[in-house]
């Protein structure tokens, strides 16, 4: 099966909260309400460096996802 990028997703036991799934490496979830970023890989020390980076892409890319799929809804 194939899987979009991100995904946007809420659960009734976090009324407040909002999150945007990454499904490719490094696969994160953030939750909007707070900003706090959960990691669902095993970084090796050696990598940090390169995954920061690359990490700070990729939630760059996940707030405009978000703003994108919101602008939708609002139309």
């Amino acid at each position: 099966m194939e899987l979009p990028r991100f995904i946007l997703g809420d659960n009734s036991e976090f009324p407040n909260a909002i999150f945007i799934i990454h499904t490719v490496f490094p696969r994160f979830i953030i939750n909007l309400e707070n900003d706090e970023i959960e990691w669902m890989e095993d970084f090796d020390k050696s990598e940090e460096e390169e995954l920061l980076n690359e990490a700070e892409i990729c939630i760059k890319e996940a707030t405009e996802f978000y703003d994108k799929e919101i602008a939708l809804y609002e139309e």
